[in-house]
């Protein structure tokens, strides 16, 4: 069983998730199953609390939201549709009790994007998590291409028309956060908090040092340095 879940954590992408969830216990387990699998998480108990975690102006970015509608402060459903005509965009799973089909309906119609009945097995609600992220970039497999580069999600492996390209760990989860937003900015500030979601964030200079290698084995047109704001991948 180490092995395996060894193997689990090596697999999946670096992914750091909002858990919404007021039950402590299903809270811990979510949390723990969801460690176990290679993801990274913050957890809250209530919507205020939530609201908090997403405006906070120095905490990391989330790849995803796990949301529970039965909230003591507050109803998810509220909180969703909220978040919704604000203009948060991430990649939303609500995660309920809640099985009836309006219930669902209205949760998927409020701008959900996908919606698990409580209990779910941790395997199925991780590839749910990668379903609704990959979708939120263009992507629909695990092998993300952008132009004649492929990204092996599930392998942490790069390709360069056709030839395999050998990346650091912390080069291949760059290459991830600007993938995520292929030919958009990715400032330095997003990225330094996205590689060290729950600790202090990655210095600049770090930084700027592993963009640098990852340039040079990529070409060095692929990826546009914005002097003193941050970084594009271009096909």
């Amino acid at each position: 069983m180490a092995g395996r879940l060894k193997f689990l954590v090596k697999a999946l992408p670096v992914m750091h998730l909002l858990l919404v969830e007021d039950d402590i216990e299903l809270g811990t387990e979510t949390q723990r199953a969801l460690s176990i699998r290679g993801f990274t998480s913050v957890w809250v108990r209530s919507a205020r609390d939530a609201q908090n975690q997403w405006q906070a102006p120095d905490a990391a970015p989330f790849d995803c939201i796990l949301l529970d509608l039965g909230l003591p402060d507050n109803d998810g459903m509220t909180l969703l549709r909220d978040w919704r005509k604000n203009g948060v965009r991430a990649p939303l799973i609500v995660l309920t009790a809640r099985d009836a089909l309006d219930a669902r309906v209205a949760g998927l119609n409020s701008g959900a994007d996908d919606y698990v009945i409580k209990p779910v097995a941790p395997d199925e609600l991780a590839s749910r998590i990668q379903a609704v992220t990959r979708r939120s970039v263009g992507q629909t497999h695990t092998q993300w291409v952008i132009g004649d580069l492929e990204i092996d999600q599930s392998r942490r492996e790069t390709r360069l028309a056709g030839q395999t390209v050998q990346l650091s760990p912390r080069e291949f989860d760059i290459l991830i956060e600007l993938a995520k937003r292929a030919g958009q900015v990715v400032t330095k500030h997003h990225l330094a908090r996205a590689l060290s979601p729950l600790g202090e964030p990655l210095q600049f200079n770090t930084l700027e040092f592993h963009v640098h290698n990852l340039r040079r084995k990529l070409d060095n047109g692929r990826i546009e340095t914005l002097r003193g704001i941050g970084y594009a991948l271009h096909p």
